[in-house]
C-alpha cells in the first residue's frame, strides 16, 4: 500500500493531505525512465567509443602481430636487397670483367613486373600500404633475381670454356687475412706518410710481421724478382696472362727467380720493410692492360659476401698509405 503524502498549508498552518492522481503518477513514471534511458544511452556510448570488447581486444592484438610481422618481413626483404646488390656488383666488376663481358645494364636489372591492376586487389584495407610495399619490394627482389641468375648462367658457361684463364687470374689475398684487419690503406687517393700530401695509392697495404708468407694470387711466370731502387725495394712481378700482372713490394725475402712458373697460393717471398716504407707491409698491385685496377674485386676466392661488404666499406673511409 503506497504511503499517504500530506503538505504543510502556509496559510491555515495545517496539513493538507495530497491528492495524487493517475496522470501525475504516470509522469512521474515516465520521467524516471527517461532518465533512465539516457543515462543508460550515455554509458553505452561511451562503452562503445572508449571501452574495447573482448572480440575488438582480440583483433587489435591479431592487428599488431601482423603489424610486427610485416615490419620484420620489411626488415628481411631490406637485407635481401643488400646482399643481392652486392652480387650484382660482383657480377658486373669481377665476374664479368675477368671475362671481358659487357656488364648487364642497369635497365635490365632495374626493370619492374608489369600490370597496371598488380596490387589492386590489396588496396581498401586499414594497413593496404605496408601490405602493398612488402608486395612490390619482393617481386623487384625476385625480378632482379631471375636476370641475376641468368647471368650466373653466362658467366658459368664462360668459365667452363676458360679453365686455364681462371687459374691465372688474381683471386686471393696475398697474405693470411681471414679477419681483414691487415689492410691498412686500400686502393684510391691516400695520404702519402713522407710528403703529406694526397696521391693516388694504385695498390692495397697488408700489415704483417716482417717474415710472414706471401702468396702467389694467381698462376703465371715471374718477370721481375729483385730489388726496385723506385721506392718497392725488394719486389717481385708476375705475368698471368690475359692482360693480367701482380707487383708484390717492400719484401724482406724473395723465394722465386726472374723466368719461374708459379702456382696460385705458392709462397714466393716474405713480408718486409724494405724500399720507402713505414712500418713492415706488403704492398700489393694488380694491373689489366698496365692500369692499376681495385685489387678488392680480385679477392672473391676467399672472402665472404660480409666481408667484402665490409671491405667496401673500409676502402671508403680516409686513410694514409704505408709507402
Amino acid at each position: 500500500m503506497s504511503k499517504i503524502k500530506y503538505r504543510f498549508n502556509k496559510h491555515s498552518l495545517t496539513f493538507d493531505k495530497v491528492q495524487t492522481t493517475l496522470k501525475k503518477r504516470l509522469l512521474f513514471f515516465l520521467s524516471h525512465v527517461s532518465t533512465g534511458v539516457v543515462f543508460a544511452t550515455v554509458i553505452l556510448v561511451l562503452v562503445y567509443n572508449f571501452v574495447d570488447s573482448p572480440k575488438e581486444k582480440a583483433q587489435k592484438r591479431e592487428l599488431a602481430q601482423l603489424q610486427l610481422q610485416y615490419d620484420i618481413l620489411n626488415s628481411q626483404l631490406g637485407k635481401f636487397t643488400m646482399v643481392l646488390k652486392d652480387l650484382q656488383e660482383r657480377d658486373d666488376n669481377i665476374y664479368r670483367v675477368i671475362f671481358e663481358s659487357e656488364p648487364i645494364p642497369s635497365s635490365i636489372r632495374e626493370a619492374g613486373i608489369g600490370g597496371i591492376d598488380r596490387y589492386e586487389k590489396l588496396k581498401g584495407y586499414t594497413n593496404s600500404e605496408i601490405i602493398i610495399e612488402a608486395n612490390q619490394k619482393m617481386d623487384k627482389i625476385m625480378g632482379q633475381l631471375y636476370v641475376q641468375s641468368k647471368s650466373l648462367d653466362d658467366v658459368f658457361a664462360m668459365a667452363k670454356n676458360n679453365e686455364h684463364m681462371l687459374a691465372s687470374i688474381p683471386a686471393i689475398q696475398p697474405v693470411s687475412n681471414k679477419d681483414l684487419k691487415r689492410i691498412a690503406s686500400y686502393f684510391g687517393y691516400r695520404m702519402d706518410p713522407f710528403y703529406k700530401v694526397k696521391k693516388f695509392h694504385e695498390g692495397v697495404d697488408f700489415t704483417a710481421p716482417t717474415g710472414t708468407e706471401i702468396y702467389a694470387s694467381g698462376s703465371g711466370v715471374v718477370t721481375k724478382a729483385g730489388r726496385n731502387f723506385g721506392g718497392y725495394g725488394n719486389q717481385v712481378i708476375i705475368d698471368h696472362g690475359f692482360s693480367y700482372t701482380t707487383l708484390y713490394a717492400h719484401m724482406s725475402k724473395i723465394l722465386v727467380r726472374k723466368g719461374e712458373k708459379v702456382k696460385r697460393g705458392q709462397v714466393i717471398g716474405h713480408v718486409g720493410n724494405t724500399g720507402k716504407s713505414t712500418a713492415p707491409h706488403l704492398h700489393y698491385e694488380i694491373r689489366k692492360n698496365d692500369r692499376a685496377v681495385n685489387p678488392i674485386y680480385f679477392f672473391y676466392n676467399d672472402i665472404s659476401p660480409e666481408q667484402f661488404a665490409l671491405m667496401l666499406e673500409l676502402s671508403a673511409r680516409p686513410s694514409q698509405s704505408m709507402d
